[in-house]
């Protein structure tokens, strides 16, 4: 084995382990790479195009590694003798251009050997997550021995003239927002096939590369086009993933053989057919088609999360049906997730033109979202076969590393629907949904790194996620509401989770340097606030920029009554519970003067707020202090701020779970819903708080979608909350001191009578295994890793806990 940078074999599939940033020469660090930047001659460097770059080179000796640093904008694929071994780079900016390392000795032999990459550049159809500079390519050898393969004149490309893109106006086809870029429309007949192996002829048509730059490291250079870092977090993993089901098909004969990739299924010439195939639950992977024959054939793959209602293909006499042609009068009108009857599909896709050839292998060149795959094929003057269709599943290697079970058998179901939903939405950066944007947004990363710590322990996209939005920073002092992104987009509270984010980290994880690097701009942040309070009423008067704060339907935009034109509750108290926060941090880094102020601001605050928009005769509190607008929201967060006097925490939440009358927080806004009853002490309410997510399955949803019916995308991560709070809340599982350094297990597990469950820690792993006594006590077991210790609470009884195995009893 050749240490951390061998190819990783796995039991969930494959993936290549990136060099750490030790393993990398120093020199390379600090001063301008031997390499260049390399381009294809004669092209708009700007536009949409795809190239192909080959060296042949010769090794003399096999060595234990050879280290590579490889680089491209915007996207590349690394083949080496033919086998893809790498791709990249991770998703940042100009400012972090990220570059992977990578031994390739393991796919080396002696004598001739060719490296290769696919690079391509989407231009102005790219994905707003996607940010550029020009097209280029950059490979450096870690040492001399390597320094053969460098990118320079000596290595040969050629554009792709098989591409087009295709699918770019589905934003107006979904009536949605859709920026994830375009399907990839491909002439196989225009094709250079076998252009990354060893064999191929390199001859005609193919130019020496220009150089366009010096490669030049974070911290470094005088003109930089890119300055590179060493890429933080691991490769993304890939593994097969057969699609076991034909929903329905215009072509008879499409067979078991064909669906496990045994046998081709043949498409007569002269047909035009449609195969509807149905993955059975939500996936994100890069689906791959194998076809022959068929010269002329057109074989479109339209991808979706769900199939849509169309009252044309309904029978309007059944009750039914009825219901559903009311419901299609929305743009999203969907139905149970596992029903085709009366439903098409519409969605992002690919075409793929065979050229009459054996074996011709699509693949696009980024990975698709799908339940349902359509193939709609047309066929010419000769037969088309099938050979194979299937996916590569895609995204973060987590590794689950907890476990939670509970005598109720059916929460298994959320837990699993809820670590799909997550997974799917975690690639190079967390990502709000996986089909329809791929951004990533401080609302629902803070969630998704919570899951991330709670299930898998692995805080390394956490932490690119904290630099991220640190990266995003706009002059006024506010993170972007999501980033990477190639466009602006500004939203306040959601730099003030940027602020909770920190605040979570530095709970969870013993990483002071982190931490305090972001005080600074957490208090840019704050100041950004403070400037907005109108001193007379103590309140925060108009703000700017986009201030959602939930898909509530009777907030405009997401964005509550008073946050534009002044004195909004909500973003009043969400702002003092984020200065509670805050003021904990500047404490214990020893800025006491802010910490201070800021407990200070968030009593006057908060303070204010309340007695400007309590309702004493509807006992919760309004929008704004007119009166006339209420919602769950503004009570929530005047709880979790502590502007509401403690004693009334809970009759107030009592109100707020009674009071249909409020507008109703979403599947996202839920989250805060949960932290503000187990701050009021009524976290036994979570279990009976399920509801919507069994609502969800019932619907047939296999991932948590954005909000209740009907709704965009079907799987958005904010709406995996279970998963943490199974730990939690209904375990009670959390840190009382930062760095997780003590614990606090304060269970509340409902009508529940067991839970059996564990999770990561940073010092090992957390288990409990905990049942109801039948004098209403609980007795069970609780291991913590030997360093920590804690407190078990039941009914306001407390036990001491030390690290170990121990036994627990309360009455």
């Amino acid at each position: 084995m050749r240490n951390s940078f061998i190819t990783l074999i796995l039991s969930v599939g494959v993936f290549f382990q990136s060099g750490s940033a030790q393993a990398i020469h120093p020199d390379l660090l600090k001063k301008g790479w031997p390499a260049s930047w390399i381009s294809c001659p004669e092209i708009p460097q700007r536009d949409y195009g795809v190239y192909h770059f080959r060296k042949v080179f010769k090794v003399d000796t096999l060595k234990q590694t050879f280290i590579v640093h490889v680089s491209a904008d915007n996207r590349y694929r690394l083949f080496v003798n033919g086998t893809a071994v790498c791709s990249g780079p991770a998703r940042g900016d100009l400012y972090n251009w990220y570059f992977e390392t990578i031994d390739i000795a393991p796919y080396l032999k002696e004598g001739q050997n060719t490296i290769a990459a696919l690079v391509w550049n989407m231009g102005v159809h790219a994905p707003v997550a996607q940010i550029s500079n020009q097209t280029a390519f950059v490979l450096q050898g870690n040492t001399d021995a390597e320094k053969a393969i460098n990118t320079n004149e000596t290595w040969k490309v050629i554009k792709n003239e098989a591409y087009d893109p295709c699918s770019m106006n589905n934003g107006r086809l979904l009536q949605t927002y859709m920026v994830i870029g375009p399907g990839d429309s491909v002439h196989a007949a225009r094709y250079p096939w076998g252009w990354e192996k060893q064999t191929f002829a390199d001859t005609v048509k193919w130019k020496p590369a220009v150089k366009i730059a010096g490669p030049i490291t974070h911290g470094y250079g005088t003109d930089n086009l890119w300055t590179l870092k060493p890429r933080n977090i691991p490769l993304m993993f890939e593994r097969m993933q057969r699609i076991p089901v034909v929903r329905r098909s215009t072509v008879s004969g499409v067979h078991d053989g064909f669906l496990k990739g045994t046998k081709s299924l043949v498409i007569p010439a002269k047909q035009t057919v449609t195969i509807l195939l149905d993955q059975s639950f939500n996936t994100v992977a890069y689906p791959e088609l194998i076809t022959s024959g068929g010269k002329g054939s057109v074989i479109r793959m339209t991808y979706a999360e769900s199939l849509f209602i169309d009252t044309n293909l309904l029978k309007k006499d059944s009750i039914k049906n009825k219901e559903l042609i009311e419901r299609s009068r929305h743009a999203f009108a969907k139905g149970n997730r596992n029903e085709i009857e009366g439903k098409y599909i519409k969605g992002n896709y690919d075409v793929f033109m065979p050229d009459g050839t054996g074996k011709r292998t699509f693949r696009p060149l980024w990975f698709r979202t799908y339940r349902y795959v359509q193939l709609d094929i047309t066929t010419a003057d000769t037969p088309l076969e099938i050979d194979d269709f299937y996916g590569l599943a895609t995204g973060y290697p987590f590794e689950v590393k907890s476990s939670f079970k509970s005598n109720d058998s059916s929460l298994q179901a959320i837990w699993d629907v809820g670590w799909r939903t997550a997974q799917l939405c975690a690639g190079e950066t967390y990502f709000d949904c996986p089909y329809y944007e791929q951004l990533q947004y401080e609302g629902d990363t803070r969630i998704q790194s919570l899951i991330s710590l709670y299930v898998t322990g692995d805080d390394r996209l956490m932490r690119k996620a904290i630099f991220d939005f640190y990266h995003s920073r706009v002059p006024e002092g506010l993170t972007q509401g999501r980033y990477p992104s190639n466009r602006l987009q500004v939203i306040p509270p959601f730099s003030l989770y940027w602020i909770s984010m920190l605040y979570d980290y530095w709970m969870h994880r013993p990483d002071d340097g982190l931490v305090q690097s972001m005080l600074i701009p957490a208090m840019g942040i704050l100041d950004w606030y403070e400037k907005q309070i109108d001193s007379k009423k103590m309140m925060l008067g108009p703000m700017k920029w986009w201030n959602f704060v939930d898909w509530d339907r009777s907030f405009q935009s997401g964005t509550p009554h008073g946050a534009t034109d002044g004195n909004s509750s909500v973003i009043g108290f969400q702002y003092a519970y984020t200065l509670r926060q805050a003021a904990s941090l500047f404490d214990h880094y020893g800025k006491k003067n802010e910490a201070v102020h800021y407990l200070d601001l968030a009593n006057r605050l908060g303070k204010a707020t309340y007695d400007s928009c309590f309702d004493a005769q509807r006992g919760v509190l309004a929008n704004t202090p007119e009166k006339k607008k209420f919602s769950q929201h503004a009570s929530i967060m005047a709880v979790l701020s502590e502007s509401v006097p403690q004693s009334d925490w809970a009759p107030l939440m009592k109100r707020v779970i009674s009071d249909t009358g409020l507008s109703q927080a979403t599947f996202y806004y839920r989250f805060y819903l949960m932290r503000a009853l187990k701050k009021a002490g009524m976290a036994d309410m979570y279990y009976a708080q399920l509801k919507p997510w069994r609502e969800m399955l019932e619907n047939g949803l296999t991932t948590f979608a954005e909000e209740p019916d009907p709704t965009r995308s079907d799987c958005h991560a904010w709406s995996s909350s279970p998963n943490y709070d199974f730990f939690s809340t209904i375990c009670g599982i959390n840190p009382s001191k930062s760095g997780f350094s003590e614990v606090q297990i304060e269970p509340a597990l409902g009508s529940l009578t067991e839970v059996n469950a564990y999770m990561p820690h940073p010092s090992g792993v957390i288990k409990v295994t905990l049942k109801k006594t039948s004098g209403g006590g609980i007795a069970g077991d609780v291991e913590l890793p030997s360093s920590v210790k804690g407190n078990f609470i039941w009914k306001g009884k407390k036990l001491a806990l030390q690290g170990g195995k121990q036994k627990v009893e309360l009455n």
